[in-house]
């Protein structure tokens, strides 16, 4: 019975990921690389080898640590505890986990599946594929800085940390950063209110590195201090002929609240775009998604009916098609039985609509400003107050009574507040778009992303 946990630990993951509305980003960066160190006395000890993952427990478990506990009494029938531990046991030797080579990598841990050799190639990414690996390959010499573009979910992510990877692998030595322009942002606040890490230790950590790695760059657009900080950690670099790779959901020339040094920087290199993939590429990163699987010792019996309903009907990104073959995995283990066509009808009627035009709901805008903000659903529709979850839910109010046609009422429901207080939201940010540049350019982004045509 102690090692029923550690047996289901892979659809245990599965399970929190589909069914608890956590962020993709959220999973890859804290719950993905967790594993079972022991069970004793009805307590689950969960660790991991990576000390950026070990240093934030008690950010892990006040966030998520509800979630794997239900995840592992739901589907193993027991009533365990759940513990995070970082400390180390050698007579304990973790359940299918593989010997981790020791790198640099200073910033967020990199997803493993994250590799070029893992990278599915297709006419809609084969420039943006081929330059990342020439950057790869001669990094700081070639394509420096490299910027990637392209709408959420399409593979910038992937291919930055394959870079990643691909340089680690070929010399341990280098020092590998990769972040997002938040945790950046972040840093750099803390630097100065907090006092937990001086300025100068601020800069001494982003400019002694070889490989600069940052995600999602339109985050700083807007934040002075952060902007004129990042340019001098650009230049500091780029003169050090270190490679820099920066990924956006769009080209700097589209950023209009963007200063011109700053445009002009990114265009130093290369800027190449990611579209969305057609039929074909969808089901040959079904396939590559299924090989990987069987690959690790996962035994997934999939129809390739399923694989084609799934490459037909989900067009929104590869995010999805990749989130969706894992819910009708996770559906199939649970039920025990063969993931069938009908089986993937029923785990994906919430995503798949075909044939129908795509209709705008509040659900769907506040799944689409949650992943943007990199928060969940569930953030949103809480009673939180923090700014980082407040201004999003503000946002995705705006939005709901902007493009779809909801009465206030019907609005506040969907939030789960009251006429009055969505009247005051729509308001605030209505106003707030005309002086407030950097939030007009994030309600632009939004807007794209929830229909492009508008």
């Amino acid at each position: 019975m102690d090692h029923i946990v550690q047996e289901k630990w892979d659809e245990i993951l599965e399970f929190i990921k589909t069914e608890y509305g956590i962020t993709n980003v959220s999973y890859k960066t804290w719950i993905s690389n967790l594993y079972v160190k022991k069970v004793q006395d009805n307590t689950v000890y969960i660790t991991s080898d990576d000390t950026n993952i070990t240093d934030n427990f008690s950010h892990i478990s006040s966030k998520y640590g509800i979630f794997i506990q239900t995840a592992i009494n739901e589907l193993t029938d027991g009533d365990y505890n759940i513990k995070f531990d970082n400390e180390s046991d050698s007579d304990i030797t973790p359940v299918g986990v593989k010997d981790i080579k020791i790198n640099h990598n200073q910033g967020l841990p990199l997803n493993p599946d994250y590799t070029f050799d893992n990278f599915v190639v297709s006419k809609n990414n084969q420039l943006a594929h081929a330059t990342a690996l020439k950057a790869a390959e001669s990094p700081g010499d070639i394509y420096n800085p490299l910027y990637i573009y392209g709408d959420s979910g399409l593979g910038k992510t992937h291919l930055m940390q394959s870079i990643g990877h691909f340089i680690l692998e070929n010399d341990p030595e280098k020092k590998v950063m990769y972040v997002t322009s938040d945790t950046f942002t972040n840093e750099l606040i803390d630097s100065i209110r907090t006092g937990n890490m001086s300025p100068a230790a601020f800069r001494e950590k982003y400019r002694n590195i070889d490989v600069l790695l940052i995600d999602d760059i339109q985050f700083i657009i807007g934040k002075d201090r952060t902007q004129e900080e990042f340019f001098y950690t650009f230049n500091a670099l780029y003169e050090a002929k270190k490679q820099i790779v920066i990924t956006s959901d769009k080209p700097p020339k589209d950023f209009t609240a963007l200063d011109d040094r700053y445009r002009s920087r990114f265009g130093w290199g290369l800027i190449v775009d990611l579209t969305s993939p057609d039929y074909e590429t969808k089901v040959a990163i079904l396939q590559k998604k299924i090989d990987l699987k069987h690959s690790e010792g996962n035994n997934i019996d999939i129809d390739d009916e399923v694989i084609s309903y799934m490459a037909e009907n989900i067009n929104s990104n590869i995010r999805t098609l990749e989130g969706a073959l894992t819910k009708v995995i996770a559906l199939a283990k649970i039920q025990k039985m063969p993931a069938t066509k009908e089986l993937a009808e029923y785990a994906l009627r919430d995503i798949c609509t075909p044939n129908q035009k795509k209709v705008i709901t509040p659900a769907f805008i506040i799944e689409v400003v949650a992943e943007h903000f990199h928060i969940s659903v569930s953030d949103i529709l809480s009673l939180k107050k923090d700014k980082e979850i407040a201004l999003p839910r503000q946002i995705a109010m705006y939005l709901t009574s902007e493009y779809t046609g909801c009465i206030t009422s019907r609005i506040g429901e969907a939030f789960n507040k009251d006429h009055s207080t969505v009247i005051y939201n729509v308001k605030k940010i209505k106003f707030a778009r005309e002086t407030d540049r950097a939030l007009d350019e994030t309600i632009r982004v939004l807007i794209n992303k929830i229909n492009p045509d508008i």
